[in-house]
């Protein structure tokens, strides 16, 4: 990551987030030769397609949430970044990871234990755990807009938002989302792919 683009980007971060952060990178590069965390392609830009997308997305939250959860946590993005930023940032906020693969959620408790962020690790599925009640809701990479939704409406508290990090062909996904679902939507670009966004959803009700 160019000295350049950590400021753009990562200029709010802490000398000791950003620490806890560099620690979080080596675990990762040591657990995905021995599981598929990330795409292997991908490690060699891991601090901007991950890590930085990561902070972009908290950024955009309410800064007082009070219980953030992040649905197929997986390698931990958002997730874990969101769990090391909220230490200094939100400190009493309650931060949750749900991972249905027991070797990913295996992996998200090492790095909490390596980086001493705080979260709690749940290895079960999105759709058998009783709602969590979050204030805020997130999930990358893992389903379309219309599940996605579908995940937000049991487990996001009332007058909660959801931020979905989606690529380049996310206004596809609307109109099938806004068949089952009435909802606010802000859509963000991504500062880390201009073909990309993040869609901030609330008001969430199904139709």
């Amino acid at each position: 990551m160019t000295q350049s683009f950590r400021h753009e980007v990562l200029q709010d971060v802490s000398r000791e987030t950003m620490e806890q952060l560099d620690v979080y990178a080596e675990v990762l590069k040591k657990w995905n030769r021995r599981i598929n965390l990330v795409s292997p392609a991908s490690m060699e830009h891991l601090w901007t397609r991950h890590i930085a997308d990561s902070v972009q997305i908290y950024d955009l939250a309410p800064s007082d949430f009070t219980h953030w959860a992040d649905l197929g946590s997986g390698g931990g993005f958002p997730g874990l970044v969101v769990a090391i930023l909220a230490q200094s940032r939100n400190p009493t906020a309650k931060i949750t990871l749900v991972e249905s693969d027991a070797r990913k959620a295996a992996f998200l408790r090492a790095v909490l234990r390596e980086t001493g962020a705080l979260a709690a690790v749940v290895n079960d599925r999105i759709e058998r755990l009783p709602p969590l009640n979050a204030s805020v809701i997130s999930a990358r990479a893992l389903s379309d807009l219309s599940d996605l939704l579908a995940f937000a409406d049991l487990h996001m508290a009332q007058g909660g938002a959801a931020l979905f990090p989606k690529g380049e062909r996310w206004k596809k996904e609307l109109a099938p989302a806004r068949d089952r679902w009435s909802f606010s939507l802000e859509s963000h670009t991504s500062k880390t792919d201009p073909f990309a966004v993040i869609l901030q959803i609330g008001a969430l009700t199904h139709v």
